[in-house]
């Protein structure tokens, strides 16, 4: 067998009437539809739900396949500890998985922690589908901060797992949607709350997958979404396959959204092989981005590509242009991957001979000793986005009224600390949101005394 169903649903545990106490009325259109989904899960008689949760064990690098043979919960945590699970694991698939997964070097398992208790990400799903089915077990997944594309691999790595078994399987997608949907709502309103509900459930009615790697990161943080890398999990385990899709509801009265939708299989459908897609798309997009770079990105790139293959630091090519061989200056190397960063490596002011020295210097630190992530590898290559900031002078100012986050950068200096921030950068739209993370990323607090200086650069791309 294989997948006989998807579904995408929400986790509100207000919904339950035990948390509730008579609140989940104003849900009462997610209540109707939820029992419809879970009637519809009970009628395709799954042995086995797998559900990806944003709230169970989550990594920055690694998916978390919860381990063990079973696990407990209850709604303590929303003062309901009278409901009460105990679920078995399929320790069988989550093998299968594992193995896929470490056979093609994905990082993906049942290391790290051992959590035993379950997620109301998890529980509120299975409080309406143990209405109607007990006999089946479950897998737990959770997401990562691994770019939307690992989530569809391992959606695709999930949908082999279960052809291997011949497993009768139901995928829950868990996640809420915007989370900034109402000015009373919990979390307040953004504009791109309304926007993001909208635009997940246009693409989720027409199970327009290809249109999930469309979505921003900083267009999806600020709107603060819930369920997006589960509903691509979800997507990859489709892939290939023609569905039915079904709108049940969307809701926005409590300000987070919930939606459901379901996914019904039809058949192979080579034309749905969308990461496929995808990455034909970004590889031409990325290669025309290459061919139309200047002098300082291609030395970026050409110091990254040789050291990551054979650890030679190049030489300063001849016939550079006279301003990167003979000025000097700070320089920031930034190189995104996939729509999300993967390393970026600067110096405030000149350190080196020449600027074009300092470039191919920070451009290997960038790939290789950025403190936040991994070393780049080499099949990383071919996916880079690579961009160079050459900065100017800083100058000493006296008020964050001199600062203008599209034009100016920020430095936020003690005695000792020193924190820098570029202008122009996705998600950060006000100067003290600027002023805040270069705040973090010196280590200085809010109770200490900084100064502020700024700096214009000139950005290659």
């Amino acid at each position: 067998m294989a997948i006989i169903g998807a579904f995408m649903v929400p986790h509100p545990p207000l919904i339950v009437p035990e948390v509730g106490k008579g609140s989940e009325e104003q849900i009462k259109t997610t209540t109707k539809a939820y029992e419809r989904a879970a009637k519809e899960i009970a009628e395709l008689k799954p042995e086995t739900i797998i559900i990806t949760s944003p709230h169970s064990v989550m990594y920055a690098d690694y998916f978390h396949i919860s381990p063990g043979r079973n696990a407990t919960g209850d709604l303590g945590n929303f003062r309901a500890r009278e409901v009460k699970f105990r679920e078995e694991y399929d320790t069988e698939l989550v093998n299968e998985i594992c193995r896929i997964a470490d056979v093609n070097a994905f990082s993906a398992g049942t290391l790290g922690e051992r959590d035993k208790e379950l997620d109301h990400g998890t529980m509120v799903p299975l409080y309406f589908i143990r209405k109607y089915l007990n006999d089946c077990k479950i897998v737990r997944i959770g997401l990562s901060g691994l770019p939307l594309t690992d989530h569809y691999r391992l959606g695709q790595m999930i949908k082999s797992a279960v052809n291997n078994l011949s497993r009768r399987v139901v995928f829950v997608a868990s996640g809420d949607l915007s989370h900034k949907l109402q000015t009373y709502g919990p979390y307040g309103f953004a504009p791109e709350g309304p926007k993001y509900d909208e635009r997940i459930m246009d693409v989720c009615s027409r199970a327009a997958f290809d249109e999930l790697f469309d979505f921003d990161e900083a267009f999806c943080e600020r709107a603060a979404e819930c369920g997006h890398r589960s509903f691509v999990i979800m997507a990859g385990a489709l892939d290939g396959i023609k569905v039915k899709a079904t709108k049940y509801s969307h809701e926005d009265v409590t300000g987070v959204g919930y939606g459901i939708c379901s996914f019904i299989p039809e058949g192979d459908d080579p034309s749905r092989r969308f990461l496929e897609k995808h990455l034909e798309k970004v590889e031409l997009e990325l290669e025309a981005k290459k061919n139309a770079s200047d002098e300082y990105v291609r030395l970026a790139r050409k110091a990254i590509e040789s050291y990551v293959t054979d650890k030679t630091i190049i030489k300063v090519p001849e016939n550079l242009p006279k301003e990167m061989t003979d000025t000097c200056a700070g320089a920031f190397v930034s190189i995104h991957e996939h729509g999300r960063l993967r390393g970026c490596i600067g110096t405030i002011s000149a350190t080196k001979d020449c600027l074009a020295q300092e470039i191919i210097a920070n451009a290997i630190s960038a790939s290789t000793t950025d403190p936040r992530f991994d070393p780049i590898t080499k099949d990383e290559l071919p996916w880079l986005d690579i961009n160079v900031d050459v900065l100017g002078e800083a100058e000493d100012i006296d008020s964050p009224d001199e600062l203008d986050v599209k034009r100016y950068g920020v430095i936020v200096s003690t005695r000792f600390k020193r924190g820098l921030l570029l202008p122009d950068l996705d998600g950060v739209d006000t100067v003290d949101q600027q002023i805040r993370i270069a705040k973090q990323k010196a280590g200085i607090s809010d109770n200490e005394k900084y100064s502020l200086q700024r700096f214009e650069v000139i950005r290659h791309v």
